[in-house]
Order: C-alpha cells, then sequence, then structure tokens
C-alpha cells in the first residue's frame, strides 16, 4: 500500500560529516486524508515533496437575489410610451391645425380692428366737425306721424329747429 517513511534527497557533500549530517533522512508519511484544511503535499522545482500551506481559492459571491420591481417603476415604464404616444399625436394634430389657427386669428384682429373703428369713429367725428369750416349749429329734426286704421294713409309734420 504505502510506505511508512520515504527517503529524503541527500545532502550536499559540503555539508561534510556523514555522522552529523546523513545523506538520508527518514521522514514519517502522512496520508492526504489527514491533512489539515490548506495543507497539501506540493513538490518544489529541485522535486522535493514537501508540505505546505496553500492558498484556498475564495468561495465565488453569489450574486445577490433578485428582488421584485418597485410598482412605481413599473408605471413609469408603462406610461412613459403613452405619454409620448400622446405627445406624437398631439403635435401631429396641432400641424394640420395650424393653418386653420392662423386664419382664425387674423379673422380675430379683422373682428379686433372692426370693434375697435365702430367705437372710435363717433369719437373722431365730434371732435374733428367743430373745427376748420367754423361752428355750425346743430340741428334738430322732428317727425310726428299719425294713422288711424289698419289701411289708413299715414300723415305727419316735420320740424326743423
Amino acid at each position: 500500500m504505502h510506505e511508512p517513511t520515504r527517503t529524503s534527497t541527500p545532502q550536499p557533500a559540503r555539508y561534510g560529516d556523514p555522522i552529523l549530517y546523513p545523506t538520508t533522512v527518514q521522514q514519517p508519511l502522512t496520508l492526504p486524508a489527514e491533512l489539515p484544511p490548506g495543507v497539501e503535499m506540493v513538490t518544489l522545482p529541485g522535486g522535493y515533496r514537501t508540505l505546505a500551506y496553500t492558498h484556498q481559492p475564495s468561495p465565488a459571491v453569489n450574486a445577490p437575489a433578485s428582488q421584485p420591481i418597485p410598482a412605481w417603476a413599473k408605471t413609469t415604464a408603462l406610461l412613459a410610451p403613452t405619454v409620448g404616444g400622446g405627445i406624437a399625436a398631439a403635435g401631429f394634430g396641432i400641424s394640420y391645425a395650424a393653418p386653420g389657427l392662423i386664419a382664425m386669428t387674423e379673422a380675430l384682429w379683422a373682428a379686433i380692428a372692426l370693434i375697435a373703428a365702430g367705437t372710435l369713429a363717433p369719437l373722431l367725428l365730434r371732435t374733428t366737425r367743430g373745427t376748420g369750416r367754423g361752428a355750425a349749429p346743430v340741428q334738430h329734426v322732428t317727425q310726428h306721424i299719425s294713422a288711424s286704421g289698419m289701411f289708413g294713409r299715414a300723415t305727419g309734420t316735420i320740424n326743423n329747429r
């Protein structure tokens, strides 16, 4: 099965005394099951095998558990295309309505000009009538009209004062 001891590599001759430095050293052999965690049998570059501490690979960091998507994020994600579509539809509608809106604004300006002319014309006529040719007297015309019956003939008088 296995040898309880094994022969180590010989020491170099420079150590001299074979009694103090024997050429072979017997070491007890340990089974791989008896090794503590983090200790392994390694082979060094010179061919010598020995026990050494090794770095244990760090356990893989587990990915964080997936968390449910919050309700506000779902709502925002669902509303984004709706809002974008509404803005696009509004722009499309405005582009078609623009000629009509321009015509309506021109008509509105014309109506404002008509109202302004209707209110300002009498004021301008009153102020300019008295100047230039001399002041003319204001004339009052009075009419009296009377008729009798449904098909009666109307008669009347006109008084100039």
